[in-house]
């Protein structure tokens, strides 16, 4: 461990500060020491990790170089649902966000026609740190659920078409 804290100070791949994924736990790094790092997570849980386990294993430094994140929201409409209202609905609630960056804009994809929807996905810029996950997927579906009320675009629940081909032998 003392020579990964050796390890970790002179190459850097992440800093005090830095927004990261280390081991499974996800938080700010708030110190790095000779023998461990020590994590805080968006649930204000501090979490010490040996600099070996680090080391071993992918770090995901968010904060590094470029440090806007693209994230991405997964959303089902209706079959016939107009797709005009429904980007532009969309549109709208990424570029309200307060934390949302204007560039690169928020944009929408169409991702697939699904079993029981048109799947696209709202992609929006943010930069590192400035809001925790958790929260922004929260504000941003708040805020695309008003959206869709407002324009009358339905989210459709799972359903399945059943077909009885001969009624008399299913009643046998």
């Amino acid at each position: 461990s003392f020579v990964s804290g050796l390890i970790l100070l002179i190459e850097r791949p992440i800093k005090v500060g830095d927004w990261v994924d280390l081991s499974g736990t996800s938080g700010r790094v708030t110190n790095i020491g000779a023998r461990s790092t020590t994590v805080v997570t968006p649930d204000n849980i501090t979490i010490i990790l040996p600099n070996g386990d680090c080391l071993a294993n992918q770090i995901i430094n968010w904060s590094f170089g470029d440090t806007r994140i693209r994230f991405r929201i997964p959303v089902g409409v209706a079959y016939g649902s107009d797709m005009d209202k429904v980007e532009k609905a969309l549109l709208e609630a990424g570029a309200e966000h307060p934390n949302v960056l204007d560039d690169p804009a928020p944009k929408v994809l169409f991702d697939a026609f699904g079993d029981s929807s048109l799947n696209l996905e709202l992609a929006v810029w943010i930069k590192a740190g400035t809001i925790g996950a958790q929260q922004l997927r929260s504000d941003l579906n708040f805020a695309i659920d008003r959206k869709f009320r407002q324009a009358d675009v339905e989210i459709p629940f799972p359903q399945r078409d059943l077909n009885f081909r001969n009624l008399l032998t299913m009643s046998n």
